[in-house]
């Protein structure tokens, strides 16, 4: 496995959960890394990605925006999401992903990908 994703579970609507993903494998110079989502008989949809060099800018979808917080370790080749205000629509299996290319929303972007896990939001 290539990146190694980390930290779901389940948790009432409200709470918080911090995912962790850490690239062992992909071979090329990262430039971005995001995190994606999908929900059971939903496409898969962009969360947010961070740029791996420079100050980190970030971006996020309007579905999490002020409430998911992505950030980065370089020194450990890791990205996090913090996720706060959890709401049961939150519910998906997350992916993170790395990109050679850009910072961008477009799954095609990223070429080297997690095996997911599972966040499940209570109501």
């Amino acid at each position: 496995v290539q990146l190694q994703a980390s930290g779901g579970g389940l948790v009432q609507a409200g709470g918080s959960l911090r995912l962790s993903c850490e690239a062992s494998g992909c071979t090329f110079s990262t430039l971005a890394r995001g995190w994606f989502r999908q929900a059971p008989g939903k496409a898969r949809e962009f969360v947010a990605a961070i740029n791996w060099g420079g100050a980190g800018a970030t971006y996020y979808s309007d579905h999490v925006k002020g409430r998911f917080t992505i950030s980065r370790d370089s020194a450990k080749n890791t990205v996090y999401l913090q996720m706060d205000s959890l709401k049961p629509e939150d519910t998906a299996v997350y992916y993170c992903a790395a990109s050679n290319r850009k910072l961008s929303s477009s799954s095609s972007d990223y070429d080297c990908w997690g095996q997911g896990t599972l966040v499940t939001v209570s109501s």
